[in-house]
């Protein structure tokens, strides 16, 4: 399940898949790779691959160290939200000074260890009955004891 996610990652970086763009699309140019993902809009943000790569290797180095197994391991939730701006002032003409700022983020990642599947029951059905069934069902059980 990593190694699925590494290996989608380094073929983007490679240019040989796409990372479709559906939410925030605005400007983002139709390319012919995001097709057979069902989408027409992507790009290759190899900036923001490179720190996800990072962090997957990172995941490894603690599925490692917590004794998990790593085939077992998927991502249950990824998350990417704003941080506080990073202010620097730039200095223009005219004495005139404009904000030059950064925008940097925070990445929640989880990491779940895939469990054992379940397996079905005998295939007996559980009769589920209604209050009014039980209530008939335990009165003429009670008759028949009287």
């Amino acid at each position: 399940m990593l190694k699925d996610a590494y290996h989608y990652l380094r073929a983007a970086l490679a240019h040989k898949t796409i990372i479709p763009f559906r939410r925030y699309a605005g400007g983002v140019g139709r390319k012919a790779q995001a097709n057979h993902l069902g989408e027409n809009k992507g790009r290759w943000p190899e900036k923001s691959i490179r720190h996800v790569i990072s962090l997957l290797k990172n995941v490894k180095q603690n599925v490692k160290a917590k004794g998990l197994d790593l085939e077992k391991c998927q991502i249950s939730h990824i998350q990417v939200n704003k941080a506080a701006l990073g202010r620097r002032r730039t200095y223009r003409a005219h004495g005139r000074i404009t904000p030059y700022l950064n925008h940097p983020c925070h990445v929640e990642l989880f990491v779940t260890e895939k469990a054992e599947d379940v397996k079905k029951g005998d295939g007996k059905k559980l009769v589920k009955l209604t209050k009014k069934q039980a209530a008939r069902q335990r009165l003429a059980i009670g008759s028949v004891n009287q």
